[in-house]
């Protein structure tokens, strides 16, 4: 990860979450999602903000 990335990766994480363990939480629940996706399970909101999640990460990782 270059400088760049950690420095846009930091904002993302105190802006968008607060603390870092905010977003562990979403990505460990997203981690679970995997696992047990059937209706009725998690919430569309829940399952949304797993993805935002790991759709910033890529953002970030793929910025050069």
């Amino acid at each position: 990860m270059t400088k760049k990335q950690r420095k846009v990766f930091s904002k993302l994480l105190k802006e968008g979450y607060g603390e870092p363990t905010n977003f562990t939480n979403i990505l460990d629940q997203g981690i679970e999602m995997l696992f047990y996706l059937e209706p009725d399970v998690f919430t569309q909101r829940e399952v949304q903000s797993v993805v935002t999640a790991l759709r910033e990460i890529i953002v970030v990782l793929r910025t050069d």
